[in-house]
């Protein structure tokens, strides 16, 4: 870049960085702003839009256009020139701007006699702020050094933005985290809570982004990245020769983008026109974010996710900012991340009251962990890394999706009442615990809890759940950098049965790959990974693993009972494989000398259609039989159940679901084969008592659900809602819950 655009540059960001230093109002440094970028590009106009909501921009401030515009001129985003910038956040520069596909006239701000035009997005770590744009009277295209200077001066604004310089009245002006803020994701957990934010990584703060001796700035670049790349290469020989390939990828990765001139270049580029190291590095992660948000690949999205991780390195390593800032827990915390792995989540503990996610999945492992901790799990609550500070007040609502950043009290208190009527419907439930789940015309339901951990067994009495009907045991794998060992397995597995004091406890073998896959395990690239090498089919290939964790459980019974089911057997010789694996490790440890359970059930999960239509034999070979429903539904449907788009489009009590689960409840009763639902549907009251109508007689579910459902249970006759099934199905209706919903509000 030319020198003199260089010094030209560092004499603009100098003229605003003394603007700043002042003691003024924010309207006026905003007015002082555009008056000397102007003067300094040699402008007939300069004008700064800010966002007055996410879908509205305003302008603010303005040298050159009519002064009764200001506060008063407002777009929607994508609506003119300035919209598309704010939309596409990229520039846009044009010599003749009427001409340009969606110029929008606005006759208020006097702007007709402007021919060229240059926007620039205001954005800050991929978060929108506003437009900064100069016009002048000739009809000119703008020089790249012209474009890339007015980037640099954004970028300072967007910084000063946050640091709340350019406060004043209006909500365009308002101060930054402090506003109301909704934010829309997906359920993975439900449930409500209150609390205040925790961020499991504090946003690093540049106060400094003008800096005015460029050779100290790159020098302090340079020697960062120096320590950057030796972090980088120390953390890949520590690695030694791990299985974590999926570990070891990402740190390459990182190490690529380490040693790329490219990247180093930019922000000496950066520097030479002004800015300070950090705020260099952050105006190219900002752009790098505006990329990922642009880049359908899921690779290529991946491998700007890495550069973005190893410029928060970068920035810490200049700002001294680690990941631990000393922030304290806050009482009732809820934590806010973009993501999370189940060891890092399993360190905070169940002192967190619910967890909200930037992205993440309903099968993910903080999904496992959030169920089995029974705390609401908000996931792609897109944009509230931005917006959070540690402290905030959040009200998660797990049962829609939605999140409350620093609500308004009539929020707050409507929230509150939702969760007073939550807490006072349990409390009633309490008065139930200990009686059967018996209904009007005397059939009795077996109502089970799911879990995971040791630390959800006491729910087992507070439910009133009459035994465990899942205990998911790839938590002990997650959690791990290492494959654990068989006595540390049959350890755990002792613990389960021992607390759970004599009630009965299904332990479901090792339910890996899809979206639980191993850090240690080496990862494979599959099209569709819900349908592909996971669960029983991993399995019956890797032997090893299942025949230690089989031993594990044996050991673990001592004497006690023991109740084995297998994962995602799609066809009846897969099931007969994995219960030989059993009974031959039962005849080993007999052999061995060792104390064999007092009875081995063995059973399975049925979470694919083509099992409901297995042969006879199956159903007299299996002692039990588990719906999966959540698996069984997207299989049926098709419809994927991490795909927003269509996993709410098909309805659990949809005629056609309903009658397949009651032909499997049919063929159970014909080889007298016990038969449970397991699964986030038999947890809702009105589809559990479809279930029960047509013939289950066992379900399993969170351990908050049992008590709602068993007092519907009670005070339902079967005979009637299966008549009203039938009459809804002979009526040709997609969905029995109409009918049903109709039938019971008949009822109170």
């Amino acid at each position: 870049m030319p020198e003199r655009t260089e010094s030209e540059s560092r004499k603009l960001l100098g003229r605003l960085r003394d603007t700043l230093a002042e003691d003024s109002a924010g309207q006026e440094r905003l007015d002082r702003i555009t008056h000397i970028i102007a003067d300094q590009m040699g402008t007939d106009v300069c004008s700064i839009y800010l966002f007055r909501d996410p879908e509205t921009l305003e302008l603010c401030a303005t040298e050159g256009l009519n002064q009764e515009a200001v506060h008063q001129t407002r777009m929607r985003i994508g609506e003119g020139l300035v919209g598309r910038v704010a939309k596409s956040a990229n520039p846009i520069n044009t010599p003749d701007a009427p001409s340009m596909r969606g110029f929008r006239f606005m006759p208020e701000t006097g702007e007709e006699s402007f021919s060229s035009f240059l926007g620039v997005p205001i954005q800050r770590l991929g978060d929108r702020l506003g437009v900064l744009v100069v016009q002048s009277k000739d009809a000119r295209t703008y020089t790249d050094d012209e474009v890339y200077a007015l980037e640099v001066v954004a970028m300072v604004l967007a910084e000063m933005t946050e640091l709340g310089a350019f406060i004043g009245e209006g909500e365009a002006l308002s101060a930054r985290h402090t506003r109301q803020e909704l934010f829309r994701g997906g359920i993975a957990q439900e449930g409500a809570t209150e609390g205040n934010v925790y961020l499991h990584e504090p946003r690093v703060v540049v106060t400094n982004p003008i800096a005015d001796d460029p050779h100290a700035e790159l020098k302090r670049l340079n020697e960062a990245m120096d320590s950057l790349r030796s972090s980088v290469d120390q953390m890949l020989q520590s690695m030694g020769k791990t299985t974590d390939k999926e570990q070891v990828k990402v740190l390459e990765a990182y190490r690529m983008f380490a040693n790329s001139r490219s990247w180093v270049r930019r922000m000496e580029e950066d520097i030479a026109l002004g800015l300070s190291a950090e705020a260099a590095v952050e105006k190219e992660q900002s752009a790098t974010r505006a990329r990922m948000e642009q880049v359908p690949d899921p690779y290529l999205r991946d491998r700007l996710h890495d550069l973005d991780d190893l410029s928060n390195r970068l920035l810490r390593l200049l700002t001294g900012q680690g990941a631990d800032t000393g922030a304290e827990m806050p009482e009732h915390p809820i934590l806010v991340a973009r993501n999370i792995g189940p060891g890092e989540l399993l360190d905070y503990g169940k002192k967190l009251r619910g967890i909200v996610l930037e992205e993440g999945s309903v099968g993910s492992h903080a999904a496992i962990v959030a169920r089995a901790w029974a705390i609401p799990l908000v996931i792609n609550a897109k944009r509230i890394l931005t917006e959070a500070l540690n402290g905030d007040h959040i009200l998660v609502d797990g049962d829609q999706g939605i999140v409350h950043l620093r609500p308004e009290d009539a929020v707050a208190a409507a929230f509150r009442d939702k969760i007073a009527m939550q807490t006072q419907a349990q409390e009633r439930y309490a008065s139930i615990r200990d009686k059967p789940a018996e209904t009007i015309c005397g059939k009795v339901i077996s109502l089970h809890m799911n879990a995971g951990l040791m630390a959800d067994l006491p729910s087992l009495e507070g439910s009133g759940a009459e035994g465990v009907g899942l205990f998911r045991t790839e938590l002990q794998f997650l959690t791990r950098s290492r494959v654990p060992r068989r006595s540390e397995l049959a350890t755990i597995y002792g613990s389960v049965m021992s607390a759970a004091k004599g009630k009965r406890v299904i332990f479901r073998t090792l339910d890996i790959g899809s979206d639980k896959v191993l850090p240690y395990m080496k990862p494979t690239e599959e099209p569709n990974p819900a349908m592909g090498w996971r669960a029983i089919r991993v399995a019956l290939d890797k032997k090893g693993v299942m025949r230690m964790q089989l031993q594990a459980l044996i050991r673990a019974a001592a004497g006690r009972p023991l109740s084995v089911m297998f994962p995602f057997v799609a066809q009846f010789d897969e099931f007969r494989e994995a219960r030989q694996h059993l009974l031959s490790e039962l005849e080993r440890e007999k052999k061995m000398g060792h104390v064999l359970p007092s009875k081995v059930e063995i059973g399975t999960m049925l979470e694919t259609p083509s099992l409901a239509f297995a042969p006879k034999q199956f159903f007299e070979l299996a002692d039990f039989i588990s719906i999966g429903g959540n698996d069984l539904k997207q299989f049926f449907f098709a419809a994927d159940r991490e795909n927003e788009r269509v996993r709410k489009r098909y309805d659990t009590l949809n005629v056609s679901f309903l009658t397949m689960l009651e032909m499997i409840a049919t063929r159970c009763a014909e080889t007298d084969t016990p038969l449970s639902f397991c699964g986030e549907d038999a947890g809702r009251p009105v589809e559990a008592l479809c279930f029960a109508a047509i013939g289950m007689r066992s379900l399993s579910m969170r351990p908050a659900s049992i008590g709602p459902v068993k007092s519907l249970l009670r005070r339902s006759n079967l005979d009637e809602v299966k008549s009203v099934i039938d009459e809804a199905r002979g009526n040709g209706a997609q969905s029995v819950r109409p009918a049903v919903i109709k039938w019971l509000t008949g009822q109170t």
